[in-house]
C-alpha cells in the first residue's frame, strides 16, 4: 500500500490518548499496565533458577487474554560515575577512592513490562497500516467488562512472577508514566532515548538514510524470521570464559544482547498472544495447502513437514501458539562510530547462534511500536510463529550489580565494569534474616590479594565508627595504622609490635575511669593465674579464692589513693606486704595459700626482672576508646611466656569493648594468628567469641591462607566456621584439586562452588584489580572486584621496598605520611600512565 498522506506532524499522530488508574489507554482504545521489573544480578544464577524463572514467566502469560501483547523492554545506557567528594568528614584515602573512579562509564539496566490488551484487528494490522501512515484515528468504546477481566489477570500475572523470589515486579503510577513538570516519565525518556530526568523532547527524524533522535544516530537488529534463529534455544547457556572443567558459570539464553553488549541500545522482546486454537487451524489447513502442492515443489513437502512438526508439538504437549519478535535498538552521538556499533550488535547477535539482520526498512514503525504503551501498533509481518515456552528463551533475566540501601557498608566494584558498589555484608543480611551473625571467615592463598581486602575492609569500617582490634603476624596493617595514628594527632591507630630496642608492653591495671567491672577483674585474676600456673597445674580452690581477695582489695586500695599508680610493681608490692598481714590475721595455711612460692613465681614481672616491662608500661594507655589498635606478634608468637601473656590482654581488651561500649559496632580480626592462639590452650576464647560477639554488635574475622590447615584444626570447623554467617574466599584455582574438601567443610552449594572458580578467570587487562567471593548464610552470594586507588595501594602496600619508600619519604617531610603517599601516587602517575598493580605480581 502506497502512503499518498500529507506531510504531518508526530504529534498529531501519536497514539496515546490519557494515562488513568495508572494505566495506558491510546487512541485505539488499548489498555496497557506498566511494571518496572527487577532481575538477579549477573553470575548469580543457576540453571536451576533460569529455568524456575522461565517457568514462573510461560506461567504468567497464559493467564492473560487473547489479543494481549506482552512487550518486555531493557534498557542499557552508558553512564559515568560521578564521584562523591563532596560528602562531610571524607578521609584521604576515601577521597582518593572516589577521584580513582571518577568518569569511570558503566553501562545502567532498566527493565520495564508492558501489558497492552487489544483487539484481533489490531494484533493483524501490518506495517503499512501503522498510526504514523493514517489519515484519521477512530476511537472505539471501551468494553468495561473486558477492562476489568483484563486488569484482573494482570494481577495474577504480577503475582505469579513475584512468588518466584527471583523477579519482582513493581507497577507503575501515572506520574512515573507520564512525568512531572519536574521530572521526566518513561514516555519522555523514551523519546529522548535517555534515563535521565529531562523534560525536554528531542526531535526525531525517520528518514530514508535511518533514524536519528536529537543527535543520536539510531540502528535496528530484528530477530523476526525463523530462518534467522538457531536450530535449538534453552533457558541459560554456559559462559564460557568463567566458567572451568569443574564449574559452569551459568547467562540467561539472550544474555550476549544484554549487559554484555557494551553500547548504548534497548532490546525489545515481544510475545503476541492470538487465539491459539484459530492459529493452529490456520496451520491445518495451510498444511493441506502443502500436501496437495508438494508435487509441484519439494519445499512444499518439507513446509508441510514443519508444519506437521509445529502441530505435533501443540498437540501432545498442550502448547500455546504466539507469534514473538525481538530487536535491538542501539544508538551513539558519534556518527563515526555507527559502524562499530553495528558491528558489536550484529556479533553479539551471532553469539546466540542467530543471523543478525541490520533492519532498515521498517525501523521508523518498530522505534513507534515500542512506545510505552504502543505494543499493540506492531507490524504483524515482523514476527513469528512459535511457543510461550521457546518465545520465553530470547528474553534477558540478568541486571547488573546493585548497590546496597543500607547506610552502612563497604565500597567494593562491579565485575565488569568497574563502577563502585555499596556492599553491606554485616547490617542487613542480619535484618533480612539472611544471616544470623556477623562474623567472617576469609580465605585466600598467597597473593591473592587477602591483605588488600583486609585492609580496605578494616579501614572503611573504621570510618564508619567502628571499633576495630587487629592481631597481624606480618606487618600487613602498619602503613594504614600509621596513617591513622597520625591523622588523630596520636589518639587513635596504636600499633604494639616487639623489639629488644622497644619490646610490647602493656598496663592491665590501669583505666580511665577506674570502672574494675566483673569482666575486667577476671580477665585480672586469668592473666595471673597465666603467669603463676602452667597449663597441667590447675589452682586449687582456696588458691583461686586468694588471689580474688588480692585482686579486689588491690582495686580498692587503687581507688581510695590516687597516689598509687596502677601496675604491676604496685601489685606486687601490695601483695608483699599489706596483703601477707591480712593473710596472717586470717591465720591461711601455707598449704592453702604458699605466698612465698606465688611472690617468687612472678618476681620476673616485677621491677628488675626479665619481664618486668610487660605489665608495667608508664604509657597509662586506655585502649578502651581507642578505635584502631593492632598487635603484631609476629616475634613472639613462639616465645612461651610473652605470647600467652599477651594473647590474654589481647583478649581482655576486645571482651571489655565487647560489653562495656554498648551501641558501638566492634569488630576483631584474627590474621594467621589464630593458629598460634589456638595451640596455646587459648580455643576457650576463640569459641567464647564467635558464640556471644553478635550479641554486643560485634562481628569477629578470622583469615588464613592454608588449606590444610581449616581442614585439619578442629577449633576452626567447629568455632569459627559453624558460627561465621559470611564467607569471604579469595582466588582459589591453585587449590582446584582439594576444592571438594573446602566445599564440604564451608558447607558450599554447586552454585558457589562455580561462582568462586570463577574469580579471577577473566578480568579485565585494563584494570588492576582483584576479585573477591562473598557467600551470605548460604542463601546470597557474589564475586565482586577490589579496585583501590593510588593512594590506597601506598598505604597498604605490604612490598618491602615500597614500604621503605614510602617511610623514608615521610621522614623528610616531618613525619608526615599522607603527604608522602600523595607525592609518590603523583610521581608513580608522571612515570607511567599505567596503574601499578595494587596487589604486587
Amino acid at each position: 500500500m502506497r502512503n499518498t498522506l500529507k506531510a504531518a506532524t508526530l504529534e498529531s499522530k501519536f497514539p496515546l490518548l490519557a494515562v488513568e488508574a495508572d494505566c495506558i489507554i491510546s487512541k485505539d482504545a488499548d489498555i496497557t499496565a506498566v511494571f518496572e521489573v527487577e532481575l538477579p544480578e549477573l553470575f548469580t544464577v543457576t540453571a536451576a533458577e533460569y529455568e524456575a524463572i522461565h517457568a514462573a514467566w510461560a506461567k504468567a502469560i497464559k493467564v492473560l487474554p487473547n489479543y494481549t501483547v506482552v512487550h518486555k523492554q531493557d534498557w542499557f545506557i552508558r553512564e559515568d560515575y560521578h564521584s562523591q567528594t563532596d560528602k562531610e568528614n571524607l578521609s584521604f584515602l576515601s577521597r582518593s577512592y572516589e577521584l580513582h573512579f571518577n568518569e569511570r562509564p558503566f553501562l545502567n539496566h532498566k527493565c520495564y513490562l508492558y501489558l497492552t490488551k487489544t483487539t484481533k484487528e489490531r494484533m493483524r494490522m501490518q506495517s503499512n497500516f501503522s498510526s504514523l501512515c493514517r489519515g484519521f484515528i477512530i476511537p472505539k468504546e471501551v468494553d468495561k467488562d473486558t477492562t476489568a477481566h483484563f486488569l484482573d489477570t494482570v494481577g495474577q500475572f504480577a503475582r505469579i512472577v513475584n512468588d518466584t523470589g527471583l523477579v519482582r515486579l513493581r507497577r507503575l503510577g501515572g506520574d512515573e508514566i507520564t512525568g512531572t513538570e519536574d521530572k521526566a516519565g518513561l514516555v519522555e525518556k523514551y523519546f529522548c532515548l535517555s534515563m535521565a530526568d529531562t523534560t525536554t523532547l528531542e526531535d526525531i527524524e525517520l528518514g530514508d538514510d535511518g533514524l536519528r533522535v536529537g543527535d543520536k544516530h539510531v540502528s535496528v537488529h530484528t530477530l523476526s524470521e525463523l530462518d534467522a534463529l538457531p536450530n535449538k534455544v534453552g533457558t541459560d547457556c554456559r559462559y564460557e570464559r568463567l566458567s572451568t572443567d569443574k564449574s559452569d558459570c551459568k547467562l540467561s539464553f539472550a544474555s550476549p544482547v544484554g549487559l554484555l553488549l557494551s553500547c548504548n541500545h534497548l532490546y525489545n522482546q515481544y510475545v503476541f498472544l492470538d487465539d491459539s486454537g484459530e492459529n493452529l487451524q490456520r496451520f491445518e489447513k495451510s498444511a493441506r495447502n502443502m500436501q496437495s502442492l508438494s508435487k509441484y515443489s519439494r519445499s512444499n513437502q518439507i513446509n508441510k513437514e514443519w508444519i506437521d512438526l509445529y502441530l505435533n508439538d501443540a498437540h501432545s504437549f498442550g502448547l500455546t501458539s504466539v507469534r514473538a519478535h525481538c530487536n535491538i535498538i542501539a544508538w551513539t552521538d558519534n556518527p563515526m562510530e555507527v559502524k562499530n556499533m553495528r558491528n558489536d550488535v550484529g556479533s553479539q547477535i551471532a553469539m546466540m547462534e542467530c543471523k543478525p539482520r541490520h533492519n532498515t526498512v521498517d525501523a521508523a514503525t518498530l522505534y513507534w511500536a515500542a512506545m510505552p504503551g504502543n505494543g499493540a501498533d506492531f507490524p504483524a509481518e515482523e514476527s513469528f510463529y512459535t511457543f510461550i515456552e521457546q518465545a520465553l528463551c530470547f528474553w534477558v533475566e540478568e541486571t547488573n550489580y546493585r548497590s546496597s540501601v543500607s547506610p552502612f557498608g563497604l565500597k567494593m566494584s562491579d565485575r565488569i565494569s568497574g563502577k563502585p558498589l555499596h556492599v553491606d555484608i554485616s547490617d542487613l543480611p542480619m535484618k533480612r534474616g539472611v544471616t544470623t551473625n556477623r562474623n567472617k571467615f576469609v580465605l585466600g592463598g598467597s597473593g591473592s590479594g587477602k591483605s588488600f581486602f583486609m585492609n580496605h575492609l578494616a579501614r572503611q569500617y573504621y570510618e564508619q565508627g567502628t571499633h576495630v582490634v587487629l592481631i597481624d603476624t606480618g606487618n600487613s596493617y602498619q602503613g594504614l595504622c600509621s596513617l591513622i595514628h597520625q591523622k588523630t594527632g596520636g589518639k587513635d591507630g596504636i600499633y604494639f609490635t616487639y623489639t629488644d630496642e622497644n619490646p610490647i608492653a602493656f598496663n592491665p591495671f590501669f583505666t580511665d575511669d577506674k570502672v574494675f567491672d566483673i569482666e575486667k577483674r577476671e580477665s585480672i585474676k586469668t592473666l595471673i593465674l597465666t603467669l603463676w600456673k602452667k597449663d597441667n597445674e590447675p589452682a586449687t580452690r582456696s588458691e583461686e579464692v586468694a588471689l580474688s581477695n588480692a585482686v579486689a582489695l588491690y582495686i580498692r586500695r587503687i581507688k581510695e589513693n590516687e597516689s598509687i599508680i596502677p601496675s604491676f610493681n604496685t601489685f606486687y608490692e601490695f601483695v608483699k606486704t599489706d596483703y601477707r598481714k591480712i593473710l596472717e590475721e586470717k591465720q591461711v595455711r601455707e598449704k592453702d595459700f604458699d605466698l612465698a612460692g606465688f611472690l617468687n613465681v612472678l618476681e620476673p614481672y616485677y621491677r628488675g626482672g626479665e619481664y618486668d616491662f610487660l605489665l608495667n608500661s608508664d604509657k597509662q594507655l586506655d585502649l578502651l576508646g581507642k578505635r584502631f589498635i593492632v598487635f603484631e606478634i609476629d616475634q613472639i608468637k613462639d616465645h612461651p611466656i610473652l605470647f600467652p601473656v599477651t594473647t590474654i590482654i589481647i583478649m581482655e581488651l576486645f571482651i571489655n569493648k565487647m560489653r562495656r561500649l554498648k551501641g558501638v559496632r566492634k569488630m576483631i580480626i584474627i590474621e594467621e594468628a589464630w593458629k598460634a592462639i589456638a595451640k596455646e590452650g587459648m580455643a576457650d576464647y576463640i569459641r567464647y567469641l564467635f558464640k556471644t560477639v553478635r550479641k554486643f554488635y560485634g562481628e569477629a574475622v578470622v583469615v588464613t591462607q592454608e588449606v590444610d590447615d581449616i581442614i585439619s584444626s578442629p577449633i576452626v570447623k567447629e568455632s569459627i566456621v559453624n558460627n561465621s554467617d559470611c564467607k569471604i574466599l579469595l582466588d582459589q584455582r591453585k587449590y582446584l584439586n582439594k576444592f571438594s574438601q573446602i566445599q564440604s567443610l564451608l558447607g558450599l552449594t554447586d552454585k558457589e562452588k562455580a561462582q568462586i572458580l570463577s574469580v579471577n578467570m577473566s578480568n579485565d587487562p585494563q584494570r588492576k584489580y582483584k576479585e573477591v567471593w562473598f557467600g551470605l548464610g548460604g542463601v546470597q552470594s557474589t564475586v565482586y572486584a577490589t579496585e583501590v586507588s593510588l593512594e590506597e595501594y601506598m598505604c597498604y602496600t605490604t612490598e618491602e621496598s615500597e614500604k621503605v619508600e614510602v617511610e623514608q619519604l615521610a621522614e623528610q617531610l616531618d613525619g608526615n605520611i599522607e603527604l608522602a603517599i600523595k607525592r609518590l601516587a603523583e610521581k608513580k602517575r608522571a612515570q607511567s600512565s599505567e596503574i601499578p598493580n595494587a596487589y604486587g605480581i
